[in-house]
């Protein structure tokens, strides 16, 4: 049977995607939707009412089978109002985000009570529901109702650089399938190691450490999904799911699931773009200018925003940075260099508000992209075959740029071991490296452009859809499907 096509025995299925709370996995996730949605299937896309609201539009093709089902976040005292996200939360408050993310797991019991018990008259109860890494609670939820899950998994690279041996009980730790490691690996940092460490810390009002949610939902969960592919990250992916076969835990591979190459997506109520921003790209010579964003959530402090500034003026090439403002800086002027604008007039443009990443990453003056190395941004950038000048700084972002360095595909900017600290000499090297030396960056041009063909392949990846939907729907059919099991656990 053809994955996308409707079963005589099941119908098409119904799907309840529930990503983490912030936007660089509600996007790729309502794609996500939206590719399942064009096969026939239903889905339920379900997040809170203030992120529901700065999604972009459902694609037509996929309105009439996308539902998007907002819960509302449980009030917690001391989290800001309309706080939702990640990207809304202040760093020293995202405690308190977890605790709220745990009770939502009260008012998404009753969605799918309700959707199980409603359905009848041409309603599907669902089939799956798809929960992100984070969502211990929802196999416990699922399990009530008769309902496999299955886990999202952050990148393979990542389980396989942060693989360590858990002081938990065996079995606990996410990353223990991957076989264990006491010591810090060789190619890791110590500054990205103290940060993994930290991921077994309970925070203070949860009492739940982040390491402790992950490990739950994947022994909870019937199967195990990945926005990945053997493609792009061969050894971590086969690792990974060598690994989760001893679990008996299969792993789906999603593909990378790229956004539309039309660059004309963005979040609902996000700032209108400056034009000028656009018209000054369009001046610039082919293939000259480095594209430089960081994310929506990278807490550079300033000293560290004025150090990359400097490197960027000392390595003489043409710029566009998007940059967002650090926490603690009142006036747009405070964030970058005394006289900066006026020294870089010409060559740099700096823009402040939202920018529309994707058509600036196609544009043809666009020669080099520095990024943080969020996996969403290591797409967007390799889409269009753009060499990387690579700044990660924290979470998945450091194993994965390991990865696409040891692809050959650019390289990272210099950092101090012990805080990960970086200077303008670092930054400037790098730049220069990729964009200005010609031996270096032949190779990385060329690098690229081998990672651009998997990206851009769209029949790999609508196969990766595919086989997705096929494996779900054989476990429907299967009348002996296995809905895991709970473990037991007093933190849950």
């Amino acid at each position: 049977m053809d994955a996308g096509s409707k079963s005589s025995s099941s119908g098409p299925l119904h799907l309840v995607i529930f990503p983490w709370l912030a936007f660089g996995h509600l996007l790729p996730y309502l794609e996500l939707a939206e590719r399942v949605a064009s096969r026939g299937h239903r889905v339920s896309f379900v997040s809170t009412p203030r992120n529901i609201a700065r999604l972009p539009p459902v694609r037509p093709a996929a309105t009439a089978r996308v539902d998007l089902v907002a819960l509302p976040l449980p009030r917690v005292d001391g989290l800001p109002d309309g706080a939702e996200c990640t990207n809304d939360v202040p760093s020293g408050k995202f405690d308190l985000l977890w605790k709220a993310f745990d009770a939502l797991a009260a008012p998404f019991a009753e969605f799918l009570g309700a959707a199980c018990r409603d359905a009848g008259d041409g309603e599907r109860r669902p089939d799956w529901i798809i929960a992100d890494t984070f969502h211990h609670w929802a196999p416990l939820v699922a399990l009530q109702h008769k309902v496999p899950c299955a886990m999202l998994l952050p990148s393979a690279s990542m389980m396989v650089g942060w693989a360590i041996r858990s002081s938990e009980p065996a079995g606990a730790s996410m990353f223990e399938v991957l076989g264990a490691v006491e010591e810090r690996r060789m190619d890791m940092p110590c500054y990205e190691w103290e940060q993994k460490a930290a991921l077994f810390v309970a925070d203070g009002a949860s009492g739940m450490s982040i390491m402790k949610r992950c490990s739950l939902a994947m022994e909870r969960c019937t199967v195990a999904a990945m926005r990945s592919c053997p493609e792009w990250e061969p050894e971590a992916f086969q690792q990974v799911a060598a690994g989760l076969k001893k679990k008996n835990k299969p792993l789906i591979p999603l593909g990378l699931v790229p956004p539309s190459p039309d660059g004309g997506r963005r979040r609902a109520g996000s700032m209108s773009t400056d034009n000028s921003t656009m018209q000054w790209l369009d001046a610039q010579p082919a293939k000259s200018v480095v594209y430089v964003a960081l994310g929506s959530e990278v807490p550079l402090r300033l000293e560290q925003v004025h150090e990359l500034a400097l490197g960027l003026e000392l390595a003489g090439t043409r710029f566009l940075w998007a940059l967002r403002k650090p926490a603690g800086v009142d006036a747009a002027d405070d964030v970058l260099p005394p006289g900066y604008r006026e020294r870089t007039n010409g060559h740099g443009h700096v823009a402040m508000g939202w920018v529309p990443q994707i058509a600036i990453l196609a544009h043809a003056a666009v020669g080099a992209f520095l990024t943080h190395c969020g996996r969403n941004s290591l797409v967007e950038g390799l889409m269009f075959g753009n060499p990387l000048i690579m700044l990660p700084i924290f979470t998945d972002q450091g194993p994965n740029a390991r990865l696409m360095e040891g692809n050959k595909v650019g390289l990272q900017v210099r950092r101090d071991d012990t805080d990960g600290s970086f200077d303008r000499h670092g930054v400037a090297a790098a730049v220069r490296a990729v964009m200005v030396e010609e031996e270096t960056r032949r190779v990385f041009v060329a690098n690229a452009l081998r990672m651009q063909k998997i990206v851009t392949d769209k029949e790999l990846h609508e196969r990766y859809i595919d086989d997705f939907i096929q494996q779900l729907v054989s476990h429907v059919a299967d009348s002996s499907c296995n809905i895991a099991t709970p473990v037991p656990s007093s933190s849950s």
